[in-house]
Formats: structure tokens, sequence, C-alpha cells
């Protein structure tokens, strides 16, 4: 697998491929963007609604697929951005002719591999963080794995966990739907509830839950692992 990072606007990706790939995957990533920015301009609630919204004429399919992942998760569209952004860009590269892609952004990723790879989980100061992991086996993907939290990172949390991480069946939904689920974590008594309504959104496979000490999964999870781990500073 060849590593490389790609960085445009608020993107930083860090894309892992079995393809050489060029300058094509920076150009359709400043593409994307461009589209996106143009379409916001036109319809600036897109761009700062917390709730679901209804597309204006003529959408790019980003919108198209922002909206659609936070109708479902019941957030506003730009909850999917970094997951989206990822997954185009994964899919992009499957199109160039990889055939084993993750595409990591932010937290948010997305994953088609040909073999078991293992996605570590940070969660701030919790003891659970970079001592656990979630062990992907090729037939699992292709999938997103996005992570929100209220205590890491600039990303604007409504609730208190230190991660909400959520594997859904595309990269979009499950940013909009680990935002969804971190927004209703607020307390411990406020775990069981936000569970039980990520499990419920069409297109999450499953999700784990972590604040503090407090540790709950749901739905069909790929296996969960104790593996240390280091996160780059």
């Amino acid at each position: 697998m060849i590593s490389r990072n790609v960085e445009y606007k608020e993107s930083r990706l860090n894309i892992l491929c079995d393809l050489n790939f060029g300058g094509g995957v920076f150009a359709h990533l400043v593409r994307t963007y461009t589209e996106l920015d143009a379409y916001i301009k036109r319809d600036s609630y897109f761009g700062i609604s917390y709730s679901p919204v209804k597309l204006k004429r003529n959408p790019p399919q980003i919108a198209v697929t922002m909206a659609d992942a936070a109708g479902k998760a019941g957030v506003g569209p730009m909850a999917a951005v970094a997951g989206a952004i990822a997954e185009d860009v994964g899919r992009i590269l499957l199109e160039m002719g990889a055939r084993e892609v993750i595409v990591e952004n932010g937290g948010d990723i997305f994953l088609s591999i040909r073999r078991q790879r293992t996605i570590g989980i940070h969660a701030g100061c919790s003891g659970w963080s970079n001592n656990l992991a979630l062990k992907v086996r090729p037939k699992e993907t292709p999938c997103g794995i996005c992570t929100s939290s209220a205590t890491v990172g600039p990303s604007v949390s409504l609730g208190d966990a230190d991660a909400i991480t959520v594997v859904a069946d595309t990269a979009a939904l499950a940013d909009a739907a680990a935002t969804a689920v971190g927004n209703m974590v607020k307390g411990d008594k406020g775990v069981e509830r936000a569970l039980d309504y990520g499990r419920g959104i069409p297109g999450v496979r499953g999700l784990l839950i972590i604040r503090g000490g407090t540790l709950a999964a749901g739905g069909s999870l790929p296996e969960i692992v104790e593996r240390r781990f280091h996160v780059k500073r």
C-alpha cells in the first residue's frame, strides 16, 4: 500500500492504496470543493443548518450525498462533509484502477479492502482511548467508519461523549450518524438512548460509544479488539 497525504482547504486526506496515483486525485478534490462552495453561495442555509434540508435546483453530487446522509441521521448536511469527501476520493481511486483503498479525513474513513485491517479508536482522555480497535475484514467493505467527539478536535458536538464511532454503508452516513448520536450523549443516562437512536438509522451497521469509563456498543460491528496504538501529534 502506498501512503500519501493530499490537502486542500479543510480536508487533510491520508490515503492508502495499491495504486501509484498522480495529481488527478488533487484535481478531483479541488473540483469537488469548487462545486460545493458554489452551491453553498446560492443556498447559504445548506452550510449552516443543524437540521436536514431540502436541496435547491441542480445541486452537485457531493451536496446530494451529504443531504441524503444528513436526512437519514436527522442532522444538518455539513455534518456529513468529511465522510462524503473521503468516500468521493476513495471511489475515484477505485475507478482509476485501485483494488484496495483507505481514505481518512480527520478521523472519518472510507474503506474498500482486500485483506484485514485494524482501525484504532482515539477517545481523548478516556481510559479506553488508544486501547481499542476494530478488526475490519474485506467482506465488510466497502463501508464508512467515522468518529465524532465532544472532547477531541474542532467539530461541533452538542453532547459530552469522548468518542462515537459509527460503521455504516457509506462514509457520509457514518459521519452524519456519529454527529447525531454524539449530540444525544449527555451524561451516562443518555448513552443507552443514543445507542438505540443510532441503531435505528437506516444504513448504520453498528456503533460504539465511549464516555469517560463507559463503553457501549450496538448493532453489527467488526470485531472489537484490545490493541495499544500511538497517535501522531
